[in-house]
């Protein structure tokens, strides 16, 4: 557990953690220490010669001053302590998907990534506060308090200890019965955040499609596992809990009539024995919390686990010394590319792009399309052959130099509570009001701008919520084309935009090309022709690729792929007739 709460905080905190961690058990040492002591004064007072208690006296109330001391110190170090750690980890934590690539952000995670930063970090920054020092308390405490007792009555310290024997087993029982089903209701409760954010975005589909039912059903099934794995959580840690506490005070129990034995031998004074009992009667106490607080700390465990396995996840490696490309057309070479749960999604993918041109990447959903454009983003690594710009692997240019050269817009946009300048002030901090103005031209923004009340100053709410689909659309396609990167690339730009406006983004793309190498994925016919040149992807593979025309009048899949969509725009919508 130490080390798993040292490996997620890192080697910037390792060093002042494994101090407080060292204090808190000096602290509860120095409490059995006291304990200890109590034994002495108490067979002084209860026996012929109370005077004899002085020195005993003295010494405890020294210990106990130091003890305070150490105590209130320990308390506050800890509770700074909890505050550095949540900062830290959310810091780490932050610095560490920050690296990871792309691809690793798949729905599930982002469930998962959102319940560490929230639930883990809040029950790891309570380990140190709430947790370690009342169970130092619970188990440091009552072993140095029993060797004081072996001092005065090894019988009754001898007792103690073979009663200690049944609760270490009893205490581990526990803690693996809480550990065991907590990593259990973590999974149950991932699954039921994917699915409370799963239901949340598709409200729109849902609704237009009167499907609210069935959306819900999904949330219901999902919340319903949750509740079950809660509900054998407590079924089997809460018994394993209270069992630990009936032995406690069972062996508490048992050393009170060891106690009364010895006594009755008049092997022991009974002054003493009484004394003796004290420090046995508040060790029992503690101890008897120590399932509770280990289960907690198990669970602590669960999240501190979690937090290791992001924290263990491997960023893409990064060249020694990145090169820059000194042109920039695009070459897949023979790719291959494997999910990570074995499927296979691109298999010896060739095709060149040539620089200042636009490269429509076609086929049915499925094809690769994505993850094409994603491994020249490289969202992920090729599993087989390379993909290269101007020449240079893409694995050798690095990813900050990469960024700086490849520009992406996506299908699903996401922007950022802010103004519709800043969203795209992203590309570029420093961009001025006629770069704004230029690229919003471009985009088909400036329409946009001009019908909202306050133009550029316009708040557009989390996720863009206050705007519609098209409108997020151009706002990114701006965004997108105030970076000036020198390789584009279109994930379905237009899907979310009417005929009006995708005519002017098809003119965008146009306009990017001149200076730009543009790889755009597309259903649409009127982005599809725009192109210079069509690469036909079908089940991971290039079935085809070259000039539009040359393909129509090749009659291969793309001449399908083409006559099924001229077919599709003459669907029309009839009333049906009456009987």
């Amino acid at each position: 557990m130490i080390r798993a709460f040292l490996d997620a905080l890192g080697p910037d905190h390792a060093r002042p953690v494994r101090n407080r961690l060292l204090l808190t058990a000096a602290v509860s040492a120095l409490q059995g220490v006291l304990l200890a002591l109590l034994v002495p004064v108490f067979a002084a007072l209860l026996g012929p010669g109370p005077e004899a208690a002085l020195p005993w006296l003295a010494a405890l109330l020294a210990v106990t001053a130091g003890y305070a001391v150490l105590r209130s110190v320990s308390l506050y170090l800890n509770f700074t302590l909890g505050g550095s750690i949540s900062r830290g980890l959310h810091r780490r934590i932050g610095d560490h998907v920050a690296r990871l690539p792309l691809g690793w952000f798949t729905g599930a995670r982002l469930g998962e990534l959102n319940r560490i930063a929230t639930d883990g970090v809040s029950r790891t920054m309570q380990v140190p506060v709430h947790i370690l020092p009342p169970l130092s308390d619970a188990v440091i405490t009552p072993a140095v308090a029993l060797v004081g007792l072996a001092v005065f009555d090894w019988r009754l310290a001898a007792a103690a200890a073979v009663a200690a024997l049944p609760l270490w087993a009893a205490f581990r029982r526990s803690n693996a019965a809480v550990a065991r089903n907590d990593a259990a209701r973590d999974a149950a409760a991932d699954e039921a955040a994917g699915r409370v954010l799963e239901y949340a975005r598709a409200q729109p589909v849902l609704r237009a499609f009167g499907r609210l039912d069935q959306g819900h059903a999904a949330l219901e099934e999902s919340l319903r596992g949750e509740h079950a794995a809660v509900r054998r959580l407590l079924l089997r840690a809460v018994p394993a809990m209270f069992a630990f506490g009936f032995l406690a005070r069972l062996a508490f129990g048992a050393l009170l009539a060891v106690a009364v034995l010895l006594a009755l031998d008049a092997q022991t004074p009974a002054p003493l024995l009484v004394a003796l009992l004290v420090p046995v009667a508040r060790c029992a106490h503690a101890v008897a919390g120590a399932a509770e607080l280990g289960g907690a700390l198990r669970m602590a465990e669960t999240g501190l686990r979690r937090i290791n396995e992001v924290l263990a996840a491997e960023p893409l490696p990064e060249p020694d010394r990145p090169r820059r490309p000194e042109r920039f057309d695009v070459e897949f070479d023979s790719v291959s590319f494997r999910h990570d749960d074995g499927t296979q999604a691109l298999s010896d993918v060739s095709f060149h792009v040539p620089e200042g041109s636009v490269t429509a990447l076609v086929g049915p959903s499925g094809a690769g399309k994505t993850t094409a454009a994603r491994l020249l983003a490289r969202f992920h690594d090729a599993t087989g052959g390379a993909v290269r710009i101007g020449g240079v692997d893409v694995r050798d240019i690095g990813s900050e130099e990469l960024s700086r050269h490849v520009a992406m817009v996506f299908q699903d946009v996401y922007l950022f509570d802010a103004t519709i300048a800043d969203n795209i002030r992203l590309a570029r901090p420093g961009a001025d009001g006629a770069e704004l103005e230029r690229v919003a031209r471009l985009s088909g923004l400036d329409r946009v701008v001009a019908e909202l009340p306050d133009g550029w100053d316009t708040r557009v709410g989390e996720g863009g919520t206050a705007l519609s689909g098209g409108q997020k659309q151009r706002v990114s396609i701006a965004r997108a084309l105030l970076k000036d990167a020198p390789v584009v690339v279109l994930d379905e730009a237009t899907a979310a935009l009417d005929a009006e406006n995708e005519a002017v983004v098809s003119a965008a793309v146009t306009e990017l090309a001149r200076e730009r190498t543009v790889i755009v994925i597309a259903h649409r016919m009127a982005t599809v022709r725009a192109a210079d040149r069509i690469v036909f992807l079908d089940g991971g593979r290039v079935a085809e690729q070259g000039a539009p025309g040359e393909l129509a009048a090749a009659n291969g899949r793309y001449a399908e792929f083409l006559h099924a969509r001229q077919k599709a725009l003459g669907w029309r919508l009839t009333a049906a007739a009456s009987t």
